[in-house]
């Protein structure tokens, strides 16, 4: 779980009442991630604001999840409201009754999300968006000794969240509703492994063509990720 202290109100990120309804919640961050991500709308692109987003939909997107966020923001503001209160514990209770009734598709699925879809899309989240800024400090001077060792470094850490990344995707099997969403992350994942090979190459043989075809690869694993946050609906 997101630590609540170091990131902005989740239902302001997400623009949402904190009585809204976890269709409701989805249905927005799905509607952001148009709106913002770089691969999709080049006009209003703001990757910082795209963090923020899955972030936000990280806590709010899972019912136990948001339940302890909301009862850090009573603490921290240190005021009680007697309508959030009785909202707050309708919707504990109704959550209670659905797992009693039986219904283990959706909890199937509410499990999935939290336990894969949320960390594969942190960590992915971590790995796309961090090669740009890599790629312009080596090419202040692509032969320096200290920026190539930055520069695999970089690529170390990256191997190490992909296979993270890797080992959680395969820890759960996914629900068939959310088999479309799987198979992008999937692929993208693959597409990362691919990309970080190619780039691995360039200090051993300064040969830009590795460069450039790892940034390739890790647009096309973009694009993938994209569309399976777009589709958790």
């Amino acid at each position: 779980m997101v630590n609540s202290k170091h990131v902005s109100n989740h239902y302001e990120t997400l623009k949402v009442s904190p009585s809204a309804s976890l269709a409701e919640i989805k249905q927005a961050y799905r509607r952001l991630v148009k709106l913002f991500h770089p691969d999709i709308n080049q006009d209003t692109a703001d990757r910082d604001r795209i963090i923020r987003i899955n972030a936000a939909y990280e806590v709010l997107g899972d019912n136990h999840n948001r339940r302890n966020y909301d009862q850090q923001l009573q603490d921290d503001s240190q005021k009680l409201n007697s309508d959030r209160q009785q909202r707050t514990a309708s919707a504990q209770k109704h959550y209670q009754t659905r797992r009693k009734t039986g219904r283990e598709a959706d909890e199937q699925v509410e499990e999935w999300l939290r336990r894969v879809y949320q960390p594969v899309n942190h960590l992915l989240d971590g790995i796309l968006y961090s090669l740009e800024e890599q790629i312009e400090q080596l090419a202040a001077d692509p032969f320096d000794d200290e920026l190539l060792d930055e520069f695999q470094e970089y690529l170390q850490t990256c191997r190490n969240d992909l296979k993270q990344a890797q080992i959680t995707f395969r820890s759960l099997p996914n629900p068939p509703s959310l088999a479309g969403t799987a198979a992008n992350l999937y692929y993208s994942l693959n597409q990362v492994a691919d990309g970080l090979e190619e780039l691995a190459y360039f200090p051993l043989s300064y040969d830009e063509r590795y460069l450039h075809t790892g940034q390739e690869l890790f647009r096309i694993a973009t694009r993938l990720h994209c569309e399976a946050q777009a589709s958790v609906i």
